[in-house]
């Protein structure tokens, strides 16, 4: 019973515990460290726009009284731009989006803290502060100025003006002009008047418009931790107004007037023409004559234009220099600034006659001539006769000849002419006058006037033509001709056609074509077609001679000719059938080793005179095979030994036949049979090594040959090295020395002399080139000295030399 009371005591004072505690539960709070601190509320913090994206800006920082953990929350008004993010557990706040002072300063943000039953929430604004990055910016763009160019030096002619939107001393903005050599402006620094430089003065004549380039510039500041400085730039256009600070001047002086024997009073003498100075506001002009005129020209005061007031048969003097003034008319009719000029007239000759050529017979514009073509360089056409002439006088009369056509085939003498001359025609090049080009070459003859402003002009056809010579040899289209004839083809064959060309006319160009050389003899050519065929009687047989080669001439009536090489070929026909050397053939074959049997067509060319063999029948059957190309006949592969030969047939002599086809490769094809007896043996066993090395090269025939070859070589090359020393000791010991000769009595008694020929001996293989001399051996049996032989004789001198050896060849040989 106690123990109940003890428990429920304790539920009470439990249950009394935690009423007591959620009746004491505070909400959290930020700490508010200031603005200038980086952790607490965020109330009145300040950021630079310049603060790149991501990085952590602040700390949100509060506490909770009953110590519990917190979470920090962070919100924006609803449609404004979020530019934070804050971690809800570290309280760390991120930047999220870029800053631009100029647009927003001031941001407000709700920030909150939560102890997960209590939230307090605080509204702060936060700061945007200001970095330098924004240029000045022009205002009232473009800029366009007019301005007169007597406009004084030092004048403010405009002011330019550009605002920045930074703060301090990046929102400042001063100017400058960016430098030029020719600028005639300045800029004022603070103000940006702009201003005719001092001592620089406006010319419209020389450069209406200026351009000139303002420069505006912030006054610096700091810009993602550097210093930085903005500039702007901006073109002025400056078009200068013209004034009236100009003269007049006369255009395309200087001047010059004719008078001509036709002319009236009141002809037009020369028209002058002035211009105001001043172009972009010009006054009309007035002309005047202030001198030189004699009273017989007048000008038209508007226009310029001088007239003549008289005849000229009446005028005093052939050249008259008249002074022409030009003024300017001002507002109220008055003359202003003023220019003079000379105009220079001149009394002439009126240019009335053209040049005018001549025949033997009177004016004439066509002169012919029949002449030889290819006449020498340099030669004179006499057969013109043509006078050229001008009736007018002085600079009138004068003009110039020149021939038209075909360039450099003649020339003209003389190609000045005044008042009149003989008219020369000269061949320049004789290539050119050629009959075979054209029977008829035309010309024009031209004689055109050089100083009068009519330039007058005549014009004559020049006509020659040409009688041919006989100037071309005949020439073959190629230089060699090929042809191809079947063998055995009927006389009179055609083998090819020859072609020669004379552009020669007339018989000069007729063409006879023969034939000569070394095999010409079995053919002919037609004199004037130039068709070659075979002789009447020929017989060509590609076998006895397949290639002819001849000569084809080509030959005018004058006896001129060429020459071109004409190469025949006769193509072989299949006429031959492949014969054996004998129809029935006896062999004998080891086995293992082939027959062979050889069959030969006397045809000339492939394919005809290839062979094919194959085997017709043989008995006993299917026991040979044959190579088709080469008739090498061998048994088949299963055939090995005697046995097997023993066991196929029961003839004890084993002697088998064959049936060999020859067939050639022509068409038609032809063919022959022999008979091929082949009697089967098997190779006899050889012993020692010779033998041994010939068993093993029996399947390489061309090592065993080789290895022959090569013992015979060795032992012909000790044979001439041993003959070469012999020879060599005997002619040193029969040389010539009369100095230590001795001569000797022979004894009576001496026997006669004896030769026996050197014995070889080839018991011993190591002797087999051993000598032996019977005169050593005989002194050995004997026991006696050798007697020595008698002298040599000295050879006899040579015979003299032939007679028709010129004497001076004699004296060199000597």
């Amino acid at each position: 019973m106690k123990k109940e009371k003890k428990t429920h005591a304790l539920l009470f004072l439990l249950m009394l515990h935690f009423t007591s505690a959620r009746q004491s539960d505070y909400a959290p709070y930020f700490y508010d460290n200031g603005p200038s601190s980086t952790n607490g509320n965020m109330a009145l913090f300040s950021i630079s726009e310049d603060t790149p994206v991501g990085t952590q800006i602040y700390v949100l920082n509060g506490t909770d009284p009953e110590e519990d953990p917190v979470r920090y929350g962070l919100a924006f008004e609803k449609g404004s731009t979020e530019y934070f993010r804050v971690d809800p557990k570290s309280g760390n706040v991120t930047l999220i989006q870029e800053l631009d002072r100029e647009k927003q300063d001031e941001i407000s943000v709700h920030v909150s803290i939560t102890d997960g039953r209590n939230k307090v929430v605080e509204t702060v604004r936060v700061f945007v502060t200001d970095t330098n990055d924004e240029p000045p910016e022009f205002l009232n763009l473009p800029f366009i100025i007019d301005i007169p160019e007597d406009t004084a030096p030092g004048s403010s002619i405009y002011r330019v003006q550009a605002v920045d939107k930074d703060m301090g001393s990046g929102g400042s903005v001063s100017y400058y002009l960016q430098t030029s050599p020719f600028t005639k402006f300045t800029i004022d620094g603070h103000s940006g008047i702009l201003r005719v430089k001092p001592g620089e003065t406006l010319d419209f004549e020389t450069t209406p418009t200026h351009f000139v380039t303002v420069v505006a510039k912030d006054g610096g500041g700091k810009y993602k931790g550097k210093h930085q400085v903005l500039t702007s730039t901006a073109t002025v256009t400056i078009n200068v107004i013209d004034s009236q600070d100009m003269p007049p001047y006369f255009v395309g002086t200087p001047y010059f007037g004719y008078i001509y024997e036709v002319s009236v009073p009141g002809s037009e003498i020369y028209t002058v023409y002035a211009k105001d100075g001043d172009q972009g506001n010009p006054n009309p002009i007035h002309y005047s004559i202030i001198n030189g005129s004699d009273g017989v020209f007048d000008i038209n005061s508007t226009s310029g234009c001088i007239t003549l007031t008289t005849f000229p048969s009446l005028l005093k003097n052939e050249l008259y220099e008249i002074k022409v003034k030009a003024s300017e008319i001002g507002p109220n009719n008055e003359l202003q600034d003023y220019d003079v000029t000379t105009v220079t007239v001149r009394v002439v000759d009126l240019n009335n006659h053209p040049p005018t050529f001549y025949g033997e017979n009177g004016p004439q514009n066509k002169f012919e001539v029949t002449m030889y073509e290819h006449p020498p360089a340099g030669e004179i056409l006499r057969g013109f006769k043509i006078t050229v002439n001008d009736s007018d006088q002085g600079a009138n009369a004068k003009f110039k000849l020149r021939l038209v056509g075909p360039s450099r085939v003649l020339r003209v003498v003389p190609q000045t002419v005044l008042n009149e001359a003989q008219v020369t025609i000269i061949v320049e090049d004789t290539s050119g006058i050629d009959y075979e080009k054209g029977p008829t070459l035309s010309f024009k003859l031209l004689a055109v006037e050089i100083d009068t402003p009519e330039r007058f002009s005549a014009t004559a056809d020049i006509v020659i033509n040409l009688l041919d010579t006989n100037d071309n040899i005949p020439k073959f289209t190629s230089e060699y001709y090929i042809a191809r004839v079947p063998e055995n083809s009927p006389g009179g064959s055609s083998v090819s056609s020859v072609t020669a060309n004379d552009p020669d006319s007339g018989s000069w160009g007729e063409v006879k074509y023969t034939i000569y050389g070394s095999g010409s003899d079995l053919f002919s050519i037609n004199a004037s077609s130039g068709l070659i065929t075979t002789q009447p009687w020929t017989s060509l047989d590609a076998e006895v001679r397949s290639k002819y080669n001849f000569y084809v001439k080509a030959e005018d009536s004058e006896g001129k000719y060429s020459l071109a090489e004409v190469f025949v070929t006769v193509t072989d026909m299949n006429d031959h059938a492949p014969e054996f050397d004998e129809v029935l053939v006896e062999k004998t074959m080891i086995i293992g080793t082939p027959v062979k049997i050889e069959a030969v067509d006397e045809d000339a060319e492939s394919p005809n005179n290839v062979i094919e063999y194959s085997i017709m029948t043989a008995d006993p059957d299917n026991a040979f095979d044959i190579n088709a190309d080469t008739g090498e006949i061998k048994l088949k592969p299963y055939i090995k030994s005697m046995e097997i030969v023993q066991n196929i047939t029961k003839q004890k002599d084993c002697k088998w036949s064959v049936v060999v086809e020859a067939r050639d490769r022509g068409s038609p094809s032809f063919s022959t049979t022999a008979v091929v007896n082949i009697d089967i043996t098997e190779a006899t066993p050889l012993k020692g090594p010779m033998a041994a090395f010939l068993m093993k090269s029996r399947d390489n025939p061309l090592k065993a040959l080789g290895m022959v070859t090569f013992i015979i070589s060795v032992l012909v090359g000790g044979t001439v090295l041993i003959s070469t020393a012999m020879y060599m000791r005997n002619s040193k010991s029969n040389r010539i020395m009369p100095a230590r000769r001795i001569i000797k009595r022979r004894p009576r008694d001496q026997q006669p002399w004896t030769f026996k020929i050197p014995v070889i001996k080839f018991t011993n293989p190591g002797e087999k080139f051993l000598i032996t001399n019977p005169e050593s051996s005989l002194q050995q049996e004997t026991g006696s000295p050798r007697l020595k032989p008698p002298p040599p004789i000295a050879p006899c001198l040579p015979p003299p030399p032939p007679s028709n050896v010129r004497p001076n060849e004699r004296l060199q040989e000597g």
